[in-house]
């Protein structure tokens, strides 16, 4: 999507008749589903061709295998994330993400964008460039 395509749709989103209440419990659903520390971080990871656990965790600096564990659980449950066991000695488990996880893609690509922005914004000393 470009640029002028994509701030004429956020122009129309923001004019249009909107229910607060709405937004602000889509805004907590999005917010439970994908918030956190890890969450991102780890589809991130998925998305980058880590498949299986300990490469998941190799790729993530700083998450603990419990909490990896514990996240790509919620994940699963959340239809984020399949988990595919192949019985093989020994067994192997591969995460992939899934075409729902997929769909907020765009999403994270933005969120990345816009992190890299405003790194270079705070290095910059907060100087106002746009």
């Amino acid at each position: 999507m470009t640029d002028k395509k994509r701030l004429k749709e956020i122009a129309e989103t923001l004019n249009n008749s909107r229910s607060q209440k709405d937004e602000l419990q889509a805004l907590q659903d999005t917010i439970y589903v994908i918030g956190g520390k890890w969450r991102l971080p780890i589809i991130n990871s998925i998305c980058n061709g880590n498949h299986r656990f300990r490469e998941i965790e190799r790729s993530i600096p700083g998450i603990t295998t419990r909490m990896l564990s514990r996240e790509l659980k919620e994940m699963e449950a959340n239809q984020l994330v399949k988990r595919t066991v192949t019985p093989t000695v020994p067994v192997t488990v591969e995460y992939t993400a899934t075409g729902y996880c997929r769909t907020f893609g765009d999403i994270i690509l933005e969120m990345i964008k816009w992190g890299k922005a405003h790194r270079k914004k705070i290095i910059r000393g907060g100087e106002e460039k746009n």
